[in-house]
C-alpha cells in the first residue's frame, strides 16, 4: 500500500497535488510519501515482532538524509556499504550499535572509520578482509565485532545483476572456507565473531530462497558455538520484493511466517536489512514531456528525465508503471490498456545521448502531449542513489510529502555544482 492516489483525475502525494510540487520544485524530481515510508517500516517490524528483530534499513536503496532521519526516529538501524553511508548515518544521529557494515571491498580507511565509530559489526566477505580488519583493530587497540557472510549457493530467481548468494557471485564466503575461519580463529586475536550473515540478492518475490538459505546457514551456528564463539546475531539480509506490477510478490507477513519458525530457537537476535521494501513504492519520479516524436510507425515521448535520473530500466530491464499526472483513466488500466480510444502506444525516453535511455518501450498509456506531466511509480529505491551527472546533467531535487504539506529535502543541482570539485588546469 502507498499514499499516491488520483483524486478527480489528478495525482496526489498524500494530500498534495503532484502538479503543485512540479510547479515549485520543477522537473524532473523525486517525490516521496512520509506516510508510506512509515507504514512500510511498521509492516516489517510488526510482521517479525515475535522475534524482536533489529531492522537495519539498507541505505543503498535510498540515502536521503530526510528519509534516514525519519526511519531513525522509528527505531531503525542501518545497513551500510561504504564510508559515505556511515557518514550519513552518523550525521542523522544513528546509534552506531545499530549499524552493520556490508560490502566486499571495504578500504583500510573505511574500516578504521567504522571501528572508531564503534559500529555493531562488519559483515565479512572474505578471509583477506577479515585479516585486514584484525590488523587495523589491533593497531587501534580495539576489538572488532564481525559476522561472517556465508554464501549458501542458493538461486533467488532474480535478475542476474542483483543475485548475490550463488557460488559464482563475488559476495560472501563459501561454507568450507567459513568453517576453516571458525576453527582457526586464534589467527584473529582482535576479532570477536558475534554473528552469521547471508544475503541472496534483490528483489526476491517468494519465501523459498530464504528457507533454502537458512537450512544451510543455521547448522553453522552450532559449529561456531562448539568451538567457543558466542553467536548472538543472525543476519538474513534484505531483498524482500515489492509490487511493481501488482500481486507478484510475497508480503512481509508471508516472509515472516516462513522465516520465524526456522530462526526462533536459534538463540540469535534476527537482523533484517530491508531497503526496497521500505522505500521502493514510497517514491515516484516526476517528469515532463518535452516532445512527442513520430518516426515512421514508432512514436516517442521524449521527457526531461533520463537514464541518469533513473537507470533501472536501462540496467535491469526493470518495469515501472508510468501514467499521466492528469488523466481520467485509472492507473489500474496500465497493464491491460490497448492503443486507441484515448490510449497511445509509445516509447517513453529521455534526452540523453544513448539508445539505452528509456523508461518504457511500446507502453500503452492515455494520450499525452507536449508539456504533460508523467509519474514513474515505484521509484523510491535505487533511483536517486544510482543517479549520475552523465551528459553533465544536474541531479534532480527530492521532495517529501507529509499530509497536506511538502518540503524540498534536496535542492536541484546547478551547473556550478557540476564543476565545484574540479581543479582549473
Amino acid at each position: 500500500m502507498d499514499y499516491f492516489n488520483y483524486r478527480n483525475g489528478s495525482l496526489h502525494a498524500e494530500d498534495v497535488p503532484v502538479e503543485q510540487i512540479a510547479a515549485e520544485a520543477g522537473t524532473p524530481c523525486y517525490v516521496y510519501s512520509e506516510a508510506t515510508l512509515r507504514r512500510h517500516y511498521e509492516l516489517v517490524r510488526d510482521a517479525f515482532d515475535a522475534v524482536d528483530p533489529l531492522i537495519c534499513y539498507s541505505v543503498k536503496a535510498n540515502s536521503s538524509l530526510a528519509i534516514m532521519k525519519l526511519l531513525n526516529g522509528l527505531g531503525s538501524g542501518f545497513d551500510i556499504v561504504s564510508g559515505g553511508e556511515l557518514f550519513r548515518a552518523l550525521r542523522i544521529g544513528a546509534d552506531p550499535q545499530k549499524i552493520v557494515y556490508a560490502g566486499v571491498g571495504k578500504t583500510s580507511g573505511e574500516i578504521e572509520y567504522a571501528l572508531k565509530s564503534n559500529i555493531l559489526a562488519f559483515n565479512v566477505e572474505s578471509a583477506n578482509e577479515l585479516a585486514a580488519i584484525n590488523r587495523i583493530a589491533g593497531k587501534l587497540g580495539s576489538k572488532a565485532g564481525i559476522a561472517l557472510r556465508l554464501n549458501p549457493d542458493v538461486d533467488p530467481k532474480t535478475h542476474r545483476h542483483t543475485t548475490t548468494g550463488k557460488k559464482e557471485n563475488k559476495f560472501g564466503i563459501i561454507l568450507d572456507t567459513a568453517e576453516d575461519i571458525v576453527n582457526n580463529s586464534d589467527r584473529y586475536e582482535n576479532i570477536e565473531l558475534i554473528g552469521l550473515d547471508t544475503h541472496l540478492g534483490s528483489p526476491i518475490n517468494s519465501v523459498e530462497p530464504y528457507v533454502a538459505a537458512l537450512r544451510k546457514v543455521l547448522p553453522f551456528i552450532d559449529k561456531a558455538r562448539a568451538v567457543g564463539h558466542d553467536i548472538r546475531y543472525l543476519d538474513i539480509g534484505g531483498g524482500f520484493g515489492i509490487e511493481y506490477r501488482g500481486g507478484e510478490t510475497a508480503t512481509p507477513a508471508d516472509y515472516a511466517e516462513a522465516i520465524i519458525p526456522l530462526v526462533k530457537d536459534s538463540g540469535c537476535r534476527l537482523i533484517l536489512e530491508p531497503g526496497r521494501l521500505i522505500a521502493g513504492n514510497a517514491g515516484i519520479l516526476l517528469t515532463r514531456v518535452l516532445y512527442v516524436k513520430e518516426s515512421g510507425a514508432k512514436r516517442f515521448a521524449i521527457c526531461d528525465a533520463a537514464m541518469n535520473d533513473l537507470i533501472r530500466p536501462a540496467l535491469y530491464d526493470a518495469f515501472h508503471k508510468i501514467w499521466p499526472v492528469q488523466t481520467a483513466r485509472p492507473l489500474s488500466e496500465c497493464l491491460s490498456a490497448q492503443p486507441g480510444n484515448g490510449f497511445m502506444q509509445v516509447d517513453i525516453v529521455g534526452p540523453v545521448c544513448e539508445s539505452g535511455d528509456f523508461f518504457a518501450k511500446d507502453r500503452v498509456i492515455p494520450d499525452i502531449a507536449e508539456g504533460d506531466l508523467l509519474a514513474v511509480f515505484s521509484a523510491g529505491a535505487y533511483g536517486m542513489t544510482m543517479s549520475s551527472n552523465y551528459n553533465s546533467r544536474p541531479r534532480a531535487p527530492e521532495v517529501i510529502a507529509s499530509g497536506s504539506e511538502f518540503r524540498i529535502t534536496r535542492k536541484r543541482e546547478t551547473y556550478q555544482d557540476l564543476i565545484d570539485t574540479e581543479c582549473d588546469c
